[in-house]
């Protein structure tokens, strides 16, 4: 058994995929150095050093076999963290590479398939849901801030649709769960990391005079607007799951 060991970024797993094929491994697994445990003592370690030309290299060779949706989908399977992410999308290179004709990623019939499938709807599914439920809230800067904390890894997804949407104001979205967000400062777009996070406690005390007022104006309308008597919570909850409540003012 050969471990390589990655840094965890898109680009060094798929630079452990192309050494794969230029050392020609068969029985290998691939970690991230973050997630590495050694448990068998037998295992030849080959550390992987992240090269753009590797990585593209095998990503040119997959869009040429599945199309650029194949790649947004492998895209969605590494941005899930699901703790197979490695194997399911090297079995997915290799079977590519084996049938280049063919899109595999439409033979549900392999069991590595339908897990990639599986969990490109479920990513889907939160990236969307992040784009309904996120509430900005105005700073004393002028920065409209939104802090989020998804089930999966969804900021790069859902960048260009705010981008796209709100060009006019400078914001930001923060990712409590991964300590990284995205800054718009109306000319770029970039991802930010803070070496520490975020100090949110009394965060409150920083929002601009404007800003209480705009939250008790939308609580009051959805209070007013509310019907008794059609009150339906099972429906509510299945379109608004109780884990979004806490980005949704009018909940508080």
């Amino acid at each position: 058994m050969t471990t390589l060991l990655y840094d965890g970024s898109f680009d060094g797993l798929f630079t452990a995929i192309f050494e794969i094929f230029e050392y020609r491994y068969q029985d290998v697994e691939i970690v991230s150095r973050e997630r590495f445990h050694q448990e068998n003592i037998f295992a030849e370690i080959h550390e992987v050093i992240t090269q753009n030309n590797k990585s593209e290299r095998v990503l040119n060779k997959l869009e040429q076999n599945l199309g650029k949706q194949g790649i947004h989908k492998l895209l969605k399977v590494f941005l899930s963290e699901d703790p197979e992410l490695e194997k399911i999308i090297l079995s997915a290179v290799r079977q590519s590479i084996k049938q280049p004709t063919e899109n595999i990623l439409e033979n549900f019939a392999d069991s590595d398939i339908m897990m990639i499938s599986k969990i490109c709807k479920s990513v889907s599914r939160e990236s969307h849901r992040m784009t309904a439920f996120v509430r900005f809230e105005k700073m004393q800067d002028h920065v409209f801030f939104s802090k989020i904390d998804p089930d999966f890894n969804v900021l790069p997804l859902i960048r260009k649709h705010f981008k796209d949407r709100y060009q006019d104001q400078k914001w930001m979205i923060y990712d409590l769960r991964r300590n990284y967000g995205i800054l718009y400062d109306l000319e770029n777009c970039d991802f930010f990391y803070p070496e520490d996070k975020l100090d949110l406690n009394r965060y409150e005390d920083k929002f601009h005079d404007d800003e209480k007022n705009y939250q008790r104006l939308w609580q009051r309308y959805f209070t007013k607007t509310n019907i008794v008597e059609r009150k339906n919570l099972k429906l509510h909850i299945q379109h608004v799951p109780k884990r979004y409540w806490k980005y949704l003012t009018e909940k508080w």
